[in-house]
C-alpha cells in the first residue's frame, strides 16, 4: 500500500521490556562477543578474558540494581485512554486549573477530572481492562491508577455526580478495581459489571451490580452484591439498603451493527425482538438516532417480546428495551444495539466489493478495498469521505472498545445496487 494513500497521522506502537530482559540481552551479547574474539584472536589471554568478564559483571550488577527487587511493592503510575467520545466532553488535568476539550490523544492520569455535557458521552479504558462509560451530565475523578512489580493493578474512580457504567476484565490476584460514591467504596471482582448513580442534590446514591460480584463498604458497614442486586443510601448516617432489581431483556433483532435493506425510497418496517422475562407484564422499547438517547424517535410499551415498527427511513439507529412488572417498576436498560437501514433498488444485482485484510493500529482499524466506480461506501454506518475514480477506498475507524467488534462495509450505487460484507475482529 502506497504512503500516498495512507491517512496522515501518528501511529505509536510500544513493547514492554523488563529489566531482567535487558540484563539477559546484555549477557548474551557479551558471551557472543567473547566467543568471537577467542576464535579470531587465539592469543587473547585468559587474564584479558577475566578482566573483560569482570567489567561485564559490574555492568550487569548496575543494570540489575536499576530494577526494583521482586516483591518490593514498587508502584508505577499508569495512564488511561478514551476509546469513545460523543458530544461535549471536557478534561481538567491534575497539573492544571483549566478545562480542555477531550480527544483521543488526551491521556488520563491520577487526579484528572472528566466531565460530560447534557449530550456528552465518553468511554475510558484503563490498563487493567476496566472500562468506564460516563453518561450525560456526569463528572468523575481518577483517584488511583497504578501497578506494582508483581503486575498487580489498582484502579479507583470517584463518581462525583451523574451515572456511570463500568466493567472489569480478568486481572491478577491482589489487584483492585474500585468505584467511590459519596463515601461508599465498591470493589468489583474480575469479569464484573456495575452501574453507579450519584445525585448529590437529591442525596440519592446507588450502586447496581449487573454482572459478577462485588462488595460495598461505607462507615464500617459491608454489603455483598451479586447479579442484579443494588445498594442505595441517603444521608451521612444512613445504612446501606440492599434490594433485588429486575434484569433487562436481551436484544435479539435487529442484531448489533446489522444492515437492513429497504426498497428504493420506501420507509422500512422493522421487527424488533428480545428475550421474554419472567414476572414481566410488559416491555418498553426505545429507538433513537444517537447512542445516548437524548432524543427518541420511538418510545412505546408493548405486552409481547416482539413488535414491528413502521416508517423508519435510511440511516443509522440505536435501540434498547426494558421490562416492567405489575407494579410498573422498570428494569434497568438493556444493551444498546445499532443497525443501519440501506436503500436498495428492486431487482438490482449485487455490485462488486473487495476488501483487503484489515490493518489494526491499536484500537483503530484501517479498512481498504475496491468497489464499483461511482459507488458510495459506508463502514459501520459512517460514510467513507473519499472513494477514488476507480472505486478504491481507504478509511480509518474511530477507536473501538476492547473485545470483539464487528466491521460492516456496505457499497451502494445511485441505481440501488448494493453489497455488504461483515467481519469480526478482536480488539486487545
Amino acid at each position: 500500500m502506497s504512503s500516498a494513500n495512507r491517512k496522515p497521522g501518528i501511529h505509536i506502537a510500544w513493547t514492554t521490556v523488563t529489566y531482567r530482559s535487558v540484563a539477559l540481552l546484555i549477557l548474551a551479547g557479551a558471551a557472543v562477543f567473547f566467543i568471537a574474539m577467542r576464535v579470531a584472536f587465539p592469543q587473547f589471554t585468559e587474564s584479558g578474558i577475566k578482566k573483560a568478564n569482570d567489567v561485564a559483571g559490574k555492568l550487569l550488577e548496575k543494570v540489575a540494581g536499576m530494577a526494583p527487587a521482586a516483591g518490593s511493592g514498587t508502584v508505577i503510575a499508569q495512564q488511561a485512554h478514551f476509546t469513545a467520545l460523543d458530544g461535549t466532553v471536557r478534561v481538567k488535568k491534575s497539573t492544571g486549573n483549566s478545562w480542555v476539550t477531550a480527544d483521543y490523544s488526551v491521556l488520563l492520569e491520577k487526579g484528572d477530572v472528566v466531565q460530560t455535557g447534557s449530550e456528552g458521552m465518553a468511554k475510558v479504558v484503563f490498563n487493567d481492562g476496566t472500562s468506564y462509560t460516563v453518561k450525560q451530565d456526569s463528572l468523575i475523578v481518577i483517584q488511583e491508577n497504578s501497578a506494582n512489580d508483581q503486575q498487580q493493578t489498582n484502579v479507583a474512580v470517584a463518581v462525583s455526580t451523574g451515572t456511570v457504567d463500568l466493567s472489569t476484565a480478568t486481572y491478577s490476584s491482589g489487584s483492585k478495581s474500585q468505584v467511590i460514591v459519596a463515601g461508599a467504596t465498591a470493589s468489583l471482582a474480575p469479569e464484573s459489571a456495575a452501574q453507579v448513580h450519584n445525585d448529590p442534590k437529591a442525596d440519592q446514591h446507588e450502586i447496581l451490580m449487573k454482572k459478577g460480584t462485588g462488595e460495598v463498604t461505607r462507615n464500617g458497614e459491608t454489603v455483598q452484591l451479586a447479579n442484579w442486586e443494588k445498594v442505595s443510601f441517603h444521608g451521612q448516617e444512613s445504612h446501606l439498603e440492599k434490594a433485588k432489581e429486575i434484569g433487562p431483556p436481551t436484544p435479539i433483532a435487529p442484531a448489533n451493527m446489522a444492515p437492513l435493506f429497504s426498497s428504493g425510497d420506501a420507509a422500512k418496517d422493522v421487527e424488533f425482538t428480545w428475550t421474554a422475562m419472567a414476572n414481566a407484564v410488559g416491555y418498553r422499547l426505545r429507538i433513537s438516532r444517537n447512542p445516548y438517547f437524548s432524543s427518541t424517535l420511538v418510545d412505546k410499551k408493548v405486552n409481547a417480546a416482539a413488535v414491528t415498527v413502521s416508517g423508519l427511513g435510511e440511516g443509522a439507529y440505536y435501540w434498547m428495551v426494558q421490562s416492567y412488572d405489575s407494579s410498573g417498576k422498570e428494569s434497568v436498560e438493556s444493551e444498546k444495539n445499532r443497525f443501519t437501514i440501506i436503500s436498495k433498488g428492486k431487482g438490482t444485482e449485487a455490485i462488486d466489493l473487495e476488501l483487503d485484510p484489515f490493518i489494526q493500529h491499536g484500537h483503530v482499524i484501517e479498512v481498504t478495498g475496491k468497489t464499483q466506480t461511482g459507488a458510495r461506501v459506508m463502514v459501520n454506518g459512517s460514510e467513507v469521505p473519499f472513494v477514488g475514480a476507480d472505486g478504491s477506498f481507504h478509511y480509518f475507524t474511530p477507536p473501538l472498545p476492547a473485545g470483539e467488534a464487528v466491521i460492516t462495509v456496505t457499497a451502494q450505487t445511485a441505481q440501488g445496487g448494493v453489497n455488504t460484507q461483515q467481519k469480526k475482529i478482536i480488539i486487545q
